[in-house]
């Protein structure tokens, strides 16, 4: 009897089992709906080669023969699809089309097939994954990848795709829908703003005021990151402002002479790193992810060989005329700007970024990215490795000396030439070892150096001229001010409010925020 009741169950159930839908039947078919349910099937089924066959999908790989057969190329060889072994390349076969909504089913199902994955780092990606489709096929894989799953990041991560399908899925009770949105809204960015804005239209009115406090909680977080993300936007405009009127600061400091031609020391500077980098691609390849550090001193020395020479053979004769040193740095500048569209061209110039300088990071919700980061580092190790030389060193106190009143230093017995001459070297050094991180971030060209030379003023006359932590102060200031203005009043007018806010404070504050102290500057 028991064999009896087992062959009728069989016999009932043979209709429905030969009815299955085959996943792979499914791919080979010729609609795009068709083709959607193979991803989602193939993905629950439990196939090893289910990963293989969605990445070749996703790749324009996955191929299929006049009689329905799903093959992939590898290479210049066909494979099959179910066995992965080798079949016969024809010209008849035509590749499975995938359109968006297509697509997007296949980030989802591999985004299933990586939920048991024992790469955390592959776990969460899935997980994210599965958050963006929403697809209620994978509820199953996220209940069970949520029973095991240890880690914290991962099973938060595991929890919102979770309650993102079940908002999205038809049908969900009321309670788990309320239950669910916390979840999203811890989530707190765009993408859960998207899915609760979502539930504006829910039938239930507890849902809806849910999804609207959660709403409300997501646009104050997304207010507080957007005003930081602006700070450290300044921040790292401010730290570029630092490296281009660092040097300044020290040549308008200690002679009080109107350099503009200063621009111009930065952009030789990224000229010698574009110099270095193309040396080292011909010569010496593997040393490529060394060519900033090998580019920071050629660049020094270059600029600072520079300045000197224009110090020596120009400025010399005109101190103590202003407008004539202003006139004639101006003339230097262009023979400047036209000597290196001689050599270089006009065109911008590539300069690569090593690795450690490519992508970005989130950091609490910020974007960071690698460069701009270990810009603002080198900006800072440049203004400790200044301060350091100006009050550890022989030089430094001669400058000072110098700075505060030249001819008390002169009476002292201190060449006053030799550290005019040296002390402008070194001003044009460090525009130099500017012109190598701002190579990292804007347009190697002649025209390079104009851009900053105007800001590098503002900075150096809002901070204190000579005095180098006025000069961080100023150019962070500034930096930051200008990018939290921005979004309000435009770019534009942004830079025209910081203007007039220094003029009005110069007329204040002639000598800046920080004043050096000395007989002849208090005279």
């Amino acid at each position: 009897m028991l064999r009896l009741l087992t062959l009728l169950f069989l016999l009932l159930a043979a209709p429905a089992l030969a009815q299955a839908p085959d996943p792979y039947g499914q791919l080979a078919g010729d609609g795009y709906a068709e083709i959607e349910a193979g991803v989602s099937g193939l993905a629950a089924s439990g196939d090893p080669r289910a990963d293989a066959i969605l990445a070749a999908l996703s790749d324009g790989r996955l191929l299929v023969s006049p009689d329905k057969t799903l093959l992939i190329r590898q290479g210049n060889a066909v494979v099959d699809a179910k066995t992965g072994a080798p079949a016969a390349d024809s010209p008849d076969l035509k590749p499975v089309r995938a359109n968006n909504r297509v697509r997007r089913a296949i980030e989802a199902a591999r985004g299933q097939l990586d939920l048991a994955s024992p790469d955390p780092t592959k776990r969460r990606t899935a997980a994210d994954a599965v958050f963006k489709a929403r697809d209620a096929a994978a509820l199953p894989a996220l209940d069970a990848a949520l029973a095991r799953e240890t880690h914290p990041g991962v099973r938060q991560a595991l929890t919102e795709a979770r309650a993102a399908v079940l908002l999205a899925k038809p049908g969900t009770a009321e309670a788990d829908r309320i239950a669910a949105i916390p979840a999203i809204q811890a989530r707190g960015d765009g993408d859960a703003m998207g899915i609760l804005r979502g539930l504006a239209a829910d039938p239930s009115e507890a849902v809806r005021s849910a999804a609207a406090r959660g709403i409300a909680a997501i646009e104050t977080r997304l207010a507080i990151l957007g005003a930081l993300q602006n700070v450290w936007y300044g921040i790292s405009l401010g730290s570029v402002l630092l490296l281009a009127a660092i040097g300044l600061a020290i040549t308008f400091g200690v002679m009080g002479v109107i350099n503009m031609a200063h621009g111009e020391m930065v952009m030789l500077g990224a000229y010698t790193t574009y110099g270095v980098q193309e040396l080292i691609r011909t010569q010496a390849p593997s040393l490529f992810g060394w060519s900033l550090a090998i580019s920071i001193p050629c660049a020094f020395l270059v600029a600072g060989l520079m300045g000197v020479l224009i110090e020596r053979f120009i400025i010399r004769f005109l101190y103590g005329r202003p407008l004539e040193t202003l006139l004639a740095t101006f003339g230097v500048s262009l023979v400047l700007q036209q000597g290196v569209r001689s050599l270089f061209g006009p065109t911008n110039r590539e300069v690569g970024a090593p690795a450690f300088m490519s992508g970005a990071f989130d950091f609490y919700g910020l974007s960071i990215t690698w460069g701009r980061m270990w810009i603002i580092v080198f900006a800072l190790a440049v203004f400790l490795g200044l301060l350091f030389v100006l009050r550890k060193t022989s030089f430094g106190l001669k400058t000072r000396a110098v700075t505060q009143n030249r001819r008390m230093a002169a009476a002292m017995g201190i060449r006053t030439p030799y550290v005019d001459a040296l002390t402008f070297g070194l001003g044009s050094g460090i525009a130099g070892i500017a012109g190598v991180a701002l190579s990292q971030i804007d347009n190697v060209s002649p025209n390079l150096g104009q851009g900053y030379i105007i800001d590098s003023f503002l900075v150096v006359v809002f901070g204190g001229v000579g005095n180098l932590w006025g000069t961080l102060v100023a150019a962070l200031t500034l930096g930051v001010v200008n990018k939290l203005a921005e979004p309000y009043i435009g770019a534009v007018l942004a830079k025209i409010g910081l203007l007039i806010f220094i003029i009005l404070f110069i007329q204040k504050r002639p000598r800046g925020l920080f004043a050096l102290k000395g007989r002849a500057v208090e005279s």
